[in-house]
């Protein structure tokens, strides 16, 4: 069983700010991610500078279970991989390299064989996993990330890749439609889609990236 202490902890944190899970940008599929991700939050007031990218896994690139980029989604990927090099592109999820469910770091080595991208190995799970982002990004200063604002996060998860974005004061980039069809998803993924109109109907926005929330 793969539960998350860490997302019902922080579902306080949501109830008392809900915009903590709305994303600065939105694409359909990750076939539709602009690239440099850059391109992504055009009309900001600032100017954004995305120096990495913290990639989700399971619905996002790959279907839930698999490790290899789903066949539509390779093109992109590739491209994704050549303007983010080396260690400026980074796989978190919460199946593969999460030391609770993957214990024995097989599923994340497994994961780095198909893709070519390192992914890290965190004891908690999104959104909780912010710090140990953070750690790996000073740990390597190649990357040139010196700000959480300098990374975006792309997920199909609001409650998990959206909140860990807002919460590290970094940007997110939420891929609404996932490798899943709409059909096969489950309840909570499908009342997901649903709740970024219904929050910005009563006036809701994503937060500034340059501030971490506390």
């Amino acid at each position: 069983m793969n539960l998350n202490l860490s997302a019902s902890l922080n579902i306080f944190k949501l109830l008392a700010k809900p915009s903590l899970c709305l994303p600065q940008a939105t694409v359909a599929t990750f076939a539709d991610l602009p690239i440099p991700l850059d391109k992504a939050f055009a009309g900001q007031r600032e100017k954004v500078d995305i120096k990495a990218v913290v990639l989700d896994k399971d619905d996002c690139f790959a279907y839930p279970e698999h490790n290899e980029v789903y066949e539509q989604y390779k093109q992109r990927f590739e491209a994704l991989r050549a303007a983010y090099p080396g260690r400026r592109l980074l796989i978190v999820s919460n199946t593969s390299g999460a030391l609770s469910y993957d214990r024995d770091g097989k599923l994340a080595v497994a994961v780095e064989k198909a893709t070519g991208v390192t992914v890290l190995p965190h004891q908690t799970k999104k959104p909780g996993c912010g710090d140990e982002i953070m750690s790996y990004f000073r740990k390597h200063p190649e990357t040139g990330v010196t700000s959480p604002s300098q990374i975006a996060v792309v997920g199909d998860r609001l409650s998990t890749d959206m909140m860990l974005a807002n919460m590290m004061g970094s940007w997110g980039i939420w891929v609404k439609d996932g490798v899943v069809p709409l059909a096969e998803k489950s309840v909570f993924s499908r009342m997901e889609r649903k709740l970024v109109p219904w929050l910005i109907a009563r006036g809701y926005t994503a937060p500034e990236p340059s501030s971490p929330f506390e």
